[in-house]
């Protein structure tokens, strides 16, 4: 007799299941089959697409560096904070996954805004940050930080302390023990988180839109582009379907990135 999870399903199960899957598949089956192949080289070549491309991976990049400059140090705390307080953390840090991108916008715009806590400081001496590019990077900082935090905070819960407290026995410092210990062992989630933010941040729509608008080589990224082309506007509809695979194929190898990297996790052990 099979002992096989699947066996014990109730067979009725497998319908509303197969659906599911068509809905999530086929979508994006039907977004291939527009693809203009023909065209699809000078379609994310133009001068429209290069710039919206360009955009957002330099800007993607950008945000990326401040998740692990930001992203790092907060895992860090949260990790080695006690239950309480880390359940805390844990959930602020949450927030921004659940919450809608649109409200992400609109939240950065009162804080850096002309008349915002922090903006109005800043338009005091003389300095703006909605509508530029550094606000598109803010932006996809705010979306994409959480993904990072929660991959590095994920892999030092389940590495404990234990190696720490050896190496910090045998008269290591802290920052020797972070370099030394810590940090190999997180290696695995902080490659992850990475990854994952960068794919979060070059697919930002919402907030980037609200607090750093549309401009074409300033704010336009792919996802503007691609709506704006919807739009009747920009770039043309074979262009922004080109762009869409890109976006698609981008996530496709970020899941297959993550799953590398969590499948060699188990077996790399602890650096000796």
């Amino acid at each position: 007799m099979s002992t096989g999870t699947g066996t014990l399903l109730p067979r009725a199960l497998i319908v509303p299941a197969l659906l599911g899957l068509a809905f999530l598949v086929l979508p994006l089956i039907a977004l291939i089959a527009r693809v203009q192949w023909g065209t699809f080289w000078a379609d994310i070549t133009s001068t429209e697409a290069a710039q919206a491309l360009g955009l957002s991976l330099g800007t993607g990049l950008a945000a990326t560096g401040l998740c692990v400059l930001l992203g790092l140090p907060l895992a860090l705390l949260i990790a080695r904070s006690s239950p309480r307080t880390a359940a805390v953390l844990r959930a602020l840090v949450t927030v921004p996954l659940v919450l809608p991108p649109m409200v992400g916008g609109v939240a950065l715009l009162f804080l850096f805004g002309r008349r915002g806590w922090v903006g109005s400081l800043l338009a005091e001496a003389g300095m703006a940050l909605p509508f530029t590019t550094t606000a598109v990077i803010m932006a996809q900082t705010f979306v994409a930080l959480p993904f990072l935090v929660l991959a590095v905070e994920g892999s030092l819960r389940a590495t404990g302390t234990d190696l720490e407290q050896v190496a910090a026995g045998l008269g290591a410092g802290r920052w020797a023990i972070l370099s030394r210990v810590t940090l190999p062992l997180a290696a695995p989630g902080l490659i992850a988180g990475v990854v994952l933010s960068f794919a979060r941040a070059i697919g930002e729509f919402g907030a980037t839109a609200l607090f750093a608008g549309n401009a074409p080589g300033v704010t336009q990224t792919m996802p503007l582009a691609i709506y704006t082309a919807f739009n009747g506007a920009g770039v043309t509809q074979g262009t922004a379907v080109a762009l869409s695979l890109l976006l698609l194929v981008t996530a496709l190898a970020v899941l297959l990135l993550v799953r590398g990297w969590r499948g060699e996790a188990p077996r790399r052990g602890v650096p000796g």
